[in-house]
């Protein structure tokens, strides 16, 4: 399924996550009929539809939908992609910034296509090395390029907000493949991802 902004809600799915909500809400404690929690189970449902819609999207069909044959063998990148993803061992936030950059081998792709791909991966129960490793093993192997470089830097809530308590911790993970497993192609990548150019 391509990319789609998600503005539709199953039904069905809707009502059952709903009553769910209710059950989760009531065994913590609160009074589901309150006036301010009585919808809560309701939006919590489109809520959860919505950070996790990207169970439903295909990530290779929305870098197939935009692939142009170019003789560009510089390298491309996109830096600071805001992402938002849930952690899939307590089901809270962690959000942060993607670096991309690919060399092109006959084909370069829209550049909107690489923030959607972060945004398919992230909407998922992830660990952030595998939404790592997703966004890298698909623009990899869909775009087949020279080379492709991933980093993501991102903060956790499961560490801010219970656990270690540690609100200043980001975690950086990376991924490289093709010429980015060279140290200069590497070296130089990293240095544009970290400059102000402007």
């Amino acid at each position: 399924m391509p990319y789609n902004n998600f503005e539709e809600y199953n039904i069905k799915v809707t009502e059952d996550v709903k009553d769910k909500f209710k059950s989760i809400i009531t065994d913590l404690g609160e009074d589901i009929s309150r006036e301010g929690i009585e919808k809560t189970p309701e939006r919590a449902a489109k809520a959860m539809q919505f950070l996790t819609q990207g169970y439903h999207q295909n990530p290779e069909e929305i870098l197939k939908s935009a692939m142009f044959k170019e003789d560009y063998d510089d390298m491309v990148i996109v830096k600071n992609i805001e992402l938002y993803s849930l952690c899939e061992h307590h089901m809270l936030p962690f959000f942060g910034k993607a670096h991309i950059a690919y060399i092109p081998n006959g084909q370069i792709v829209g550049l909107s296509k690489l923030p959607r791909i972060v945004d398919v991966f992230a909407r998922r129960l992830q660990v952030q090395e595998r939404l790592t490793h997703n966004i890298l093993e698909c623009i990899n192997d869909t775009l087949k390029p020279k080379g492709v470089a991933v980093v993501i830097e991102a903060a956790h809530m499961c560490m801010m907000m219970r656990g270690v308590q540690k609100q200043n911790s980001v975690t950086t993970t990376s991924g490289f493949r093709g010429q980015f497993e060279k140290i200069e192609t590497r070296t130089e990548f990293l240095r544009l991802i970290t400059a102000d150019l402007a």
